[in-house]
């Protein structure tokens, strides 16, 4: 179990909140309070899932940036944050590769949120988007393997 743990967290989360959960209604007498430290090691994955999430959207506000804002100055720091979220997706995906095949699902779960959170953004600086944000969207490869050189 322990290199399941280093293997893959959110897979291990998975299973040993299972596991509790499954100890617990066999009617172990032990004195632990099984459900709350079940979901206590679950939050574990959540956590990696959530982080996973939230990478993911900051990479998709600042491609579409990128392709809508007019302005031009802070274009450099909106491809620095792609980078640096690009990186921590990959240490995610790292301790939890079973969170791979939920990328696709997380991409699309966000584009809508991404394209909201665009949109008020650029009114708020008081820019008129290049292109049309709705129709902004960006795949998987596009998502985590964008380059500066695009």
């Amino acid at each position: 179990m322990g290199s399941l743990y280093r293997q893959d967290v959110y897979l291990w989360s998975r299973e040993q909140s299972a596991a509790l959960r499954k100890a617990a209604s066999a009617g172990s007498n032990l004195p632990i309070d099984w459900e709350n430290v079940a979901e206590e090691i679950e939050s574990v994955g959540n956590s990696e899932r959530l982080a996973l999430s939230s990478h993911i959207v900051r990479i998709i506000e600042h491609l579409m940036r990128l392709d809508a804002a007019p302005a031009h100055d802070p274009r450099r720091g909106w491809i620095s944050t792609i980078i640096d979220a690009q990186r921590e997706i990959e240490d995610v995906l790292e301790s939890s590769p079973s969170l791979r095949r939920e990328v696709p699902a997380i991409i699309a779960k966000q584009m809508p949120r991404a394209r909201k959170s665009v949109g008020i953004k650029l009114k708020l600086y008081e820019e008129t988007p290049t292109v049309d944000v709705e129709a902004l969207s960006y795949s998987e490869e596009q998502v985590l393997g964008w380059h500066p050189e695009r």
